[in-house]
Order: C-alpha cells, then sequence, then structure tokens
C-alpha cells in the first residue's frame, strides 16, 4: 500500500533529525568522528482526541500499510510551510551532484532578503528525500543560491521544480506493532486517541 496520510489534523509533531556519526577517543582525549550513514527525518505525529468515524479511516490506512513494510507520504499543515515571502516556481539552475550543499535556484517570483529562510523545508522534483535550508535566501535577478543540510543524497538535474510548500515526505512506521486507546465520552460515545512514529524513506 502506498497514498497519503488521510489526515494530517496533528495535535503536535516532534521532528527528529537522525545522524549517525561515528566517534572514538584516545586515551589523550582527542576525539575522532566521521559520519557513515545518511540523514533521515523522523516524526511522533500525535493526533487529537477523535470519533470513531474520524479514527477509523486512519487506522485502516495504517493497517494496509502493513507496518513496516510499505512507504507512503505524510503533508505537514500549513503552519509548516516555508517562512519566506517567495510565491513563484523556483527550479533548480544547472546539474548538480550527490554531495553537493549548495543549490543554484531561479524562477524566484521577486529579488530581495528572505525570499526563503533557515529552516524551511524543500523537497526537489523526482527525490525521495526532504532536504532543510540552513540559511537565509536572498535572490537576485530571480536567481539565488541555497545552502542546504544534508547533502544532496543523488544527482539534480536543470529545471527540477522545487517543493516548498506543503512538502511530501516519503516514510515508513517505524514499528511492526501499532495500538491506539478508546474509551467512552460522557454520553456514551467512542473516543480514540492515537499517535504515529514514522521515519523518511530514502
Amino acid at each position: 500500500m502506498s497514498g497519503a496520510l488521510p489526515s494530517t489534523n496533528f495535535q503536535a509533531i516532534n521532528v527528529k533529525s537522525n545522524q549517525i556519526t561515528q566517534v572514538s577517543v584516545s586515551d589523550s582525549g582527542r576525539s575522532f568522528r566521521r559520519q557513515v550513514a545518511g540523514q533521515r527525518w523522523s516524526f511522533t505525529l500525535s493526533f487529537p482526541i477523535m470519533s470513531r468515524s474520524d479514527f477509523v479511516p486512519l487506522m485502516a490506512f495504517i493497517i494496509k500499510q502493513r507496518g513496516m513494510k510499505e512507504n507512503f507520504t505524510v503533508t505537514f499543515p500549513s503552519y509548516m510551510n516555508a517562512q519566506g515571502s517567495e510565491t513563484g516556481t523556483v527550479s533548480v539552475n544547472g546539474a548538480h551532484t550527490a554531495g553537493d550543499t549548495t543549490i543554484t535556484l531561479d524562477g524566484f517570483a521577486g529579488d530581495g532578503a528572505g525570499r526563503l529562510k533557515a529552516g524551511d523545508f524543500i523537497k526537489f522534483s523526482g527525490h525521495n528525500k526532504v532536504y532543510m535550508i540552513v540559511s537565509d535566501v536572498t535572490s537576485s535577478s530571480n536567481a539565488a543560491t541555497v545552502t542546504i543540510e544534508p547533502a544532496l543524497v543523488s544527482a539534480l538535474g536543470n529545471n527540477e521544480t522545487v517543493t516548498y510548500d506543503s512538502v511530501p515526505f516519503t516514510v515508513y512506521c517505524e514499528n511492526d506493532v501499532q495500538e491506539f486507546t478508546a474509551r467512552n465520552s460522557s454520553n456514551g460515545s467512542p473516543l480514540f486517541k492515537y499517535e504515529i512514529d514514522v521515519i523518511e524513506a530514502l
């Protein structure tokens, strides 16, 4: 099963950046560090208490994912959209290789500071990976260089489009066991509480 999580009415989103670093420390206290795996985002998505009619489609979708087996997409609510003033159709300007952290973009709707801002998520068309902008973006002649983390995991082609609002994360469940809490309300109607942990699929 794939598809998109059918509800994004999250009560809370706990965002985690997972980056594996191997560290060894010598007897003198000197440390040696190297990173051995790619960065991935993971999230705890907490839903408000729901009626049965609101909860059942969500749980049915999760059960169809067969635990950790299948990938699906999660799109954050609008309050997690880009913070900057950009409204244009932004695209990659030129080719970029895996490992790059500075990406040239064009197609900005205007010029000036704060078109996109540090902390904004972006995604390139045809790629599963989501990146974070780590420095505010100033455009000139409708173009700019954007600094991202982590480094590109695969090459970018010219004119690949950039999503900066309603960025879809491709994820899978972090656990094979899914559970929910049900209880009766004061009027006897069932109420459900649900929280799910997901991690980015690369």
